[in-house]
């Protein structure tokens, strides 16, 4: 199994330039979303050592926590394929276990083609997803599993995240991601030189993540970048769509409208304001998400957005 991440891992992973602003400013993107096809981008990286460790203790079942479009939890089912795991997806939405199967959305479509059976749950009730009581409900119904957190982001994930940086990014003066639980950013802070600045930018419409990557790191060189999350978790407006597919059929990367969408915007957004010293070299991370592009484009129909390029 791990020679299965490590023969993945062996392949190069580009740092692709981007663009020169005035004053020198690079811009590159590290393609995380070009690792395997569907366990991609930081959940590949997220999913490698609990995949790993979950085989150690024996498990035969994953159980983790998502959304309807969750890049996690069409990663985790695909991963519970590629190694033999039964896996158990707790979907946020109890209005859900009406729906047809064709009705679902793409990402949970997947997900159940790969195998993986869902636990629809109110919303409500999906706040207690960290509750012990809550959890060994699951475990009186699913059986024993290896639990793997919403988003992923545990101790072993970050250790994976902290993969993700080598020496060759050494000579980047900031290194850029998106954030939504705070592991990969993690990762990135703990792996990154003392000389580089880490910034996360939130998809979130909430300060949290501040005390969130807090508890997770013991260094100082980062920020948390609030203003970009276009009101908030998988909201998008047309002058969010118009860039990722301006940025699209100019620098040929694709960029998913949840996460990279929104870091990318904010960077050219900061460089137009002053924030990058002159001559900085900056390094944002691709972290993948593209399966989400699917379903965020049926609802943008249904609004009389335009669509996503893909």
């Amino acid at each position: 199994m791990q020679d299965f991440f490590e023969s993945e891992l062996a392949r190069t992973i580009p740092n692709e330039f981007i663009t020169e602003f005035p004053g020198g400013i690079q811009l590159w993107i590290k393609r995380e979303d070009l690792l395997h096809e569907e366990v991609c981008g930081n959940k590949f990286r997220k999913l490698k050592y609990n995949i790993a460790k979950a085989r150690e203790l024996k498990h035969k079942k994953l159980l983790t926590f998502g959304g309807a479009f969750s890049n996690h939890i069409s990663a985790t089912a695909a991963a519970g394929k590629l190694f033999g795991f039964e896996t158990v997806g707790v979907i946020r939405g109890d209005e859900l276990a009406d729906l047809s199967k064709d009705k679902l959305s793409p990402t949970l479509r997947y997900a159940n083609a790969c195998g993986m059976k869902f636990h629809f749950v109110s919303r409500e009730a999906y706040r207690e997803k960290e509750d012990p009581e809550f959890i060994q409900e699951l475990k009186g119904q699913f059986g024993d599993f290896y639990l793997v957190p919403e988003g992923g982001t545990n101790e072993f994930a970050i250790k994976g995240c902290e993969e993700i940086l080598t020496d060759k990014d050494s000579d980047f003066n900031f290194i850029c991601s998106s954030v939504g639980t705070g592991g990969t950013l993690a990762g990135l802070i703990n792996s990154s030189r003392p000389d580089q600045k880490v910034l996360g930018f939130s998809a979130l419409k909430s300060d949290y993540l501040i005390a969130e990557v807090s508890l997770l790191v013991n260094r100082k060189n980062w920020e948390m970048i609030l203003n970009y999350h276009f009101g908030g978790y998988a909201k998008v407006n047309r002058e969010l769509i118009d860039f990722m597919n301006d940025f699209s059929e100019k620098y040929k990367i694709i960029l998913d409208p949840v996460y990279t969408g929104k870091l990318v915007f904010g960077i050219f957004d900061l460089v137009k304001q002053g924030y990058f010293p002159d001559n900085s070299k900056i390094l944002a991370i691709h972290t993948g998400g593209l399966q989400g592009i699917e379903g965020m484009n049926r609802l943008l129909k249904k609004k009389g957005l335009p669509q996503i390029a893909r």
